[in-house]
């Protein structure tokens, strides 16, 4: 994946920031029914308190809402910043002209009927681009923009009838208007509240992106949530996704579409077991993005991600008045792999002295303080030891049925101890009660009415701080996967990093290769360019050829077709293993005849190769159709379908993601002597798949699919040898002769 478009340029950031923070704001088809979808805007500016200039523009009305309105945009007195379009998609490219040679920075079209509808929408919406000109445009199909800090309610969702806006660190971007308007209601009943939030709908000209830029430089947000229905540029986010890791300003996303549906048929295993949901996982992970599985966790990750606590471990200390409450809490964060590990000795001592009520056990965790103890001083001060114990890392403060009684018994002393914790402090509301929920998230205390919303929130912390801690020693720059010439490997730093050129190796011109799927020779010389040995391998035409060449390998051999035609020659019966010479010429005369009958033109040869031992492992890469080149590493063989023990990356990889994403396959145990099996060569492996991924960007758009299956790994210094290969290029014209 290239590292995608350059920053945006001051110009187009400058109207972006008027877009969230307007000074001057037309409203065009302002209603002057202030319950219809084109009065609301003009009501929710005002009653939300926007300190802004409104122009209502309507020439039906000489006033609305108590403000002078405008017969038509080129009577305003001044030229706003904003233009929310609240007409139908009949008139709103040429309200959206007027407003472009006026010079408004930017405008918003409610309507929708444009891209989504078809290809009569979809002339309609490249009508409306043309209209805009200079001018950037939001939406079509948009729910406007919400700042909360500034009442600029550029909306008529219905969830702005929340008085007062929820106000808090949280940025939304949503592809889609209908959960702009979910969200901020959610968010604002439970206490949650948000910077600013926007739907960016069809997206004819302002993306996800865009605003994911403006946003990070935006002192008011410390989280951008994220709901997503695909990306227009995946290079271009993944810059900016780079970006807000390293200033620490993390990204959640809610990725919709999680089915296989939709992945092509594929020539190679890699195709088949990569999968557009997959592709996701592994790009979000890679670029250190939270993606939540469930929709209701992107706030509840959000809001624990947002309170500003570090989370430096995976353990956990649950302090509860009621038993089962702490256990399902407990269970529900173990499930996501964090700890609850009983107290210390220390710990236990001090507990002891404070849970002097019966039936109190100060030595297990969760700490139980029964209801018996329900008492505020013995909850703040039992919370207080938790936070100061080394032996947790987060604590979750569970709010039993006596809250309901008594609110201030737990809130008081969790918001007041909120106040100085330096580790993540985190309520969870057993009962149903919603105000004791708000009022807990308003005080910074991030609260849930779930133990599995607080779980993800756990795991997204934990997760958060091994990105973070990992991020000065591992290059998140593309392009960073192993060697620096061509094909040949660099010397190691004294970090033990190396790094990799982007480009092909000298003795390779990447113009000549045909498209189309390459035969074995040819996809082997090309991996072997880029510094991954094959096996020693002669090619023959006939039997007599094969007899030879396998006399001259010596041993036994391995016979197989040679075909651009074939791509799972196992699979097709056109792989032998463990022929002597004799065997080899005479099962070769046999393979022709059968592969003349059954696919007449497709047997190219036939190529006999040593035989090799080792430990098998699939390397490949697949084209998603969105975010572009993947890697695929896992155990190989023929099998490597059946047993789907697969980890998936981004081609800019570094060695050290490399090294994680073996250590990661279960069956990982077989290159480290699983049951006394010799030490596989993982470092000569770790080099193999960061040649791969060069050669992955470097045929960049014209590769369709790679693989090696198996790559055969040896014992410890001996290296790896590429045993199979195919490769699968799209046709370009004019690309010289064709390559042998």
């Amino acid at each position: 994946m290239a590292e995608g478009t350059p920053p945006i340029a001051a110009e187009h950031l400058a109207a972006l920031r008027a877009l969230v923070a307007p000074r001057h704001v037309a409203l065009v088809g302002a209603s002057g029914n202030p319950e219809g979808t084109a009065g609301r805007p003009l009501r929710y500016l005002l009653e939300h308190g926007y300190q802004g200039v409104i122009y209502p523009v309507n020439p039906r009305y000489s006033t609305l809402g108590g403000l002078r309105c405008y017969p038509s945009i080129e009577a305003l007195p001044e030229t706003p910043d904003v233009g929310l379009v609240l007409l139908g998609p009949d008139r709103a490219a040429a309200a959206v002209g007027q407003l472009a040679r006026r010079g408004t920075a930017a405008a918003i079209v409610l309507a929708g009927g444009y891209g989504e509808i078809g290809p009569e929408g979809e002339a309609r919406q490249r009508e409306l681009l043309q209209a805009a000109g200079p001018m950037r445009l939001l939406g079509p199909n948009s729910m406007g923009v919400v700042n909360t800090a500034l009442g600029a309610a550029l909306s008529p969702s219905g969830a702005l009838e929340a008085r007062p806006l929820p106000r808090g660190g949280i940025a939304l971007i949503s592809q889609s208007g209908g959960i702009l308007g979910s969200l901020l209601s959610r968010g604002g009943a439970r206490g949650i509240g948000f910077s600013t939030l926007v739907a960016t709908g069809n997206e004819a000209d302002l993306e996800v992106a865009d605003f994911l830029e403006l946003l990070l430089e935006d002192a008011n947000t410390r989280v951008i949530a994220l709901y997503l229905e695909g990306l227009r540029n995946p290079a271009r986010f993944a810059r900016l996704a780079r970006r807000a890791r390293a200033i620490a300003k993390p990204l959640v996303a809610y990725k919709v579409g999680r089915s296989a549906a939709g992945m092509r048929s594929a020539a190679s295993h890699t195709g088949a077991m990569a999968g557009s949901n997959r592709a996701y996982d592994t790009y979000f992970r890679q670029l250190g993005v939270v993606r939540v599985d469930a929709f209701g966790e992107l706030l509840d990750v959000s809001s624990a991600l947002a309170a500003g606590r570090p989370m430096q471990g995976n353990r956990l200390g649950v302090l509860t008045s009621t038993g089962g409450a702490g256990v399902l809490l407990a269970d529900a964060a173990g499930a996501r792999g964090i700890e609850a590990p009983p107290p210390d000795a220390a710990l236990t001592e001090d507990l002891r002295g404070l849970l002097t009520d019966e039936g109190a056990v100060a030595g297990r965790n969760p700490v139980d303080i029964t209801l018996a103890g329900l008492k505020p001083e013995v909850f703040a001060s039992a919370t207080a030891s938790l936070l100061g114990s080394p032996s947790y890392d987060a604590v979750v403060v569970v709010v039993g049925a006596s809250g309901l009684a008594s609110p201030d018994l737990a809130a008081k002393p969790l918001i007041e101890a909120g106040r100085t914790a330096a580790k993540p402090l985190l309520g969870y509301v057993s009962p149903h009660a919603p105000d004791i929920l708000a009022r807990l998230n308003r005080g910074n205390i991030p609260t849930f009415d779930s133990p599995e919303g607080c779980a993800a929130a756990l795991a997204a912390l934990s997760q958060v701080a091994r990105w973070a801690a990992a991020e000065p020693g591992n290059s998140a720059a593309p392009a960073s996967t192993g060697f620096t010439g061509a094909g040949e490997p660099s010397q190691r730093s004294a970090e033990g990093q190396t790094h990799v050129a982007a480009g092909a190796p000298a003795q390779l011109s990447l113009s000549a290769l045909p498209g189309g799927m390459l035969n074995e020779v040819q996809a082997a010389a090309v991996f072997s360019a880029f510094g991954i040995p094959g096996a020693r391998s002669i090619s023959a035409v006939d039997a007599a050829q094969v007899t030879s060449a396998a006399v001259t390998l010596g041993g036994e051999v391995v016979l197989k077709v040679l075909s651009r035609h074939i791509p799972h020659k196992s699979d097709a019966g056109g792989v032998l293993v463990g022929l002597t010479p004799e065997q080899a010429g005479t099962e070769a005369a046999a393979l022709r005849a059968r592969f003349e009958r059954d696919l007449p033109g497709a047997l190219e040869g036939f190529l006999v190769q040593e035989r090799l031992v080792g430990t098998e492992i699939i390397l490949g890469s697949t084209r998603d159709a969105q975010l572009g080149p993947l890697l695929l590493i896992g155990t190989g063989g023929v099998a490597a379908e059946l047993l789907g023990d697969t980890v998936l990356l981004l081609p800019e990889v570094s060695p050290a993601d490399v090294r994680a994403a073996l250590e990661s396959l279960r069956g990982y145990p077989l290159l480290n002597g699983f049951r006394s099996r010799p030490l596989a060569d993982v470092d000569a492996l770790v080099e193999a798949v960061c040649c791969f991924a060069r050669c992955v960007l470097a045929l960049g758009e014209r590769l369709l699919e790679a693989e090696i299956n198996p790559l055969l790994v040896l014992p410890a210094g001996q290296g790896v040898r590429a045993v199979d290969a195919l490769l699968v290029l799209s046709d370009e014209p004019g690309l010289g002769t064709v390559w042998p």
